[in-house]
């Protein structure tokens, strides 16, 4: 358990000291008092908004027009258009200041900046290993993404250790042996899912919930709607983990201003403030080559009046992240998170507002849905809008906290660029193993004595090159250490020669 004195001391300071000296507190900051003015967030208000909510445009001297220049540090190249009808695949590169990734693909979630079960020397001497020759969308200079969790680097060892050892890159040794690019989220996903649950979790419910009564205020509907919501996700087997602090859990923990977001930390409940300026200034010191604006992650239960006032309020907080990037830019990359739910009409203006901004690329965020369908519902007619101007097809598209393979192979014909999740390496440290073929299931009594049997034949990985089945059964059943290491290492070598495939399909035009 991390001490108290980091807790109370260390992090408390962070945010006392940016919450006074936060632009949302200077006068002089005009783009915070044009979108309060603009776009008010007062619930009683929010039905009286037009639909037309976000298309103002800003001010002239909000974004200078230097900002919208293309960056020398950053860029999308498309190598390849699909030629299938109907498909909006494509191949790319996208550069960064530590390595080329190669689009589509996969990007592994290291929590803590660390993948559990692989290093991160491991991890990229997979995305070089058996290359395939064929593959001639491949650049010699390319490398692995990796994605870490802005809110639990805050929690511990906090910004000031990273900063310290010269950002994610030198602290994790990454940048010592081998360039790769990391990204990090805002801290927002985390805070929000304390209260609601995670993306992965609400996919999972498969409940259907009721309206609640029409005369019922809009904080009641959204109480009611998030209490069905956390008992769904109890059923989904969503657990606190032993050491946390179960009362920070739950939609009362959470509270919402128009400065930022309040949580109490899971370790040992006190009270901290994220806001757009501070989430970005931590970011900054993380050094990572793509980051994320603060944004609301609200739960698919709440109605469309909660959901409109939530995304016109992530729109202002991303809008404020912006502006605070572009202060200090540091050859880092900020994407959009575009917002509405599964409602069509605040998806386009969501995209259609953001997109008028100098982001340098987009992530597909919010609700996506309680079920697969729901995701390629949305998709369908999400991706499409990218491909209306050549400014919008610049810029990569990320999909955030989705990575199952039906999920991707689909997201990747609409022209889905990158997608995280920590999904396949959840599943390989507890015994549920990918292949072409379909999940093996490493515990069950039927791989005791599958002698000599890979996970899967033909596989390149360090796993499937020196241990069957039969030893990997021994090792989940007796719960060693190793375990965890060798199915994870197969997991993540498995997606990314898939998205090696997948890419060499597009370039084939297959798909």
């Amino acid at each position: 358990m991390y001490s108290k004195r980091v807790q109370e001391g260390v992090f408390f300071q962070l945010f006392k000291k940016q919450r006074t000296n936060s632009p949302t507190h200077k006068k002089k900051l005009s783009l915070y008092s044009f979108f309060s003015t603009n776009y008010p967030i007062h619930s009683k208000s929010t039905k009286h908004h037009s639909k037309q909510l976000f298309n103002s445009s800003l001010q002239d001297d909000e974004f200078p027009s230097s900002t919208y220049e293309p960056k020398s540090f950053f860029r999308y190249e498309l190598i390849h258009q699909s030629q299938k009808e109907n498909s909006l695949a494509r191949v790319g590169r996208i550069h960064t200041p530590n390595g080329i990734i190669e689009t589509p693909n996969y990007v592994p979630v290291a929590t803590n900046a660390a993948l559990k079960g692989v290093d991160f020397r491991t991890m990229d001497a997979f995305y070089n290993f058996d290359s395939d020759d064929n593959d001639t969308s491949r650049s010699v200079d390319s490398t692995q993404l990796v994605f870490c969790n802005t809110y639990h680097l805050l929690l511990y060892p906090g910004r000031d250790v990273i900063r310290e050892a010269g950002g994610l890159h030198q602290f994790t040794s990454r940048g010592k042996y081998n360039k790769g690019p990391f990204i990090t989220d805002s801290g927002g996903f985390q805070v929000f899912s304390l209260a609601y649950g995670s993306v992965q979790a609400e996919r999972q419910s498969n409940k259907t919930d009721n309206d609640d009564d029409d005369n019922d205020t809009n904080s009641k509907k959204l109480k009611n709607s998030l209490k069905k919501n956390r008992t769904e996700l109890k059923k989904s087997n969503l657990r606190p983990k032993p050491h946390w602090n179960t009362d920070v859990l739950g939609p009362d923990t959470v509270k919402i201003t128009e400065e930022g977001v309040t949580f109490k930390s899971y370790r040992d409940g006190s009270s901290f403030l994220l806001t757009p300026e501070n989430t970005v200034d931590a970011q900054k010191d993380f050094g990572a080559d793509i980051i994320i604006p603060l944004d609301e992650l609200p739960p698919h239960h709440i109605d469309s009046d909660t959901l409109k006032e939530s995304v016109s309020r992530s729109h202002r907080w991303e809008a404020r992240s912006l502006k605070t990037h572009l202060q200090n830019v540091k050859n880092q990359a900020m994407y959009a998170v575009i917002h509405g739910g599964l409602d069509e009409a605040l998806r386009r203006e969501s995209v259609d507002f953001l997109t008028s901004l100098p982001f340098d690329g987009y992530a597909i965020g919010g609700s996506l849905g309680k079920t697969r369908d729901d995701l390629k519902k949305l998709l369908d007619f999400l991706m499409p809008l990218f491909e209306s101007s050549e400014h919008r097809k610049s810029k990569p598209r990320h999909l955030l906290g989705i990575a199952d393979e039906e999920s991707i192979r689909y997201a990747v014909k609409l022209g889905v660029d990158t997608m995280d999740s920590c999904y396949p390496t959840k599943l390989g440290r507890h015994g549920t193993l990918l292949t072409s073929k379909g999940m093996v299931r490493i515990k069950r009594g039927a791989h005791v004595r599958s002698y000599g049997v890979p996970i899967e034949e033909g596989c390149g990985c360090q796993t499937c090159q020196h241990y069957d089945r039969a030893y990997l059964n021994h090792l989940f059943k007796a719960k060693e250490p190793l375990a965890i290491m060798l199915g994870t290492q197969h997991n993540i070598f498995y997606m990314q020669r898939l998205m090696q495939r997948i890419r060499q399909d597009i370039m084939d035009n297959k798909i």
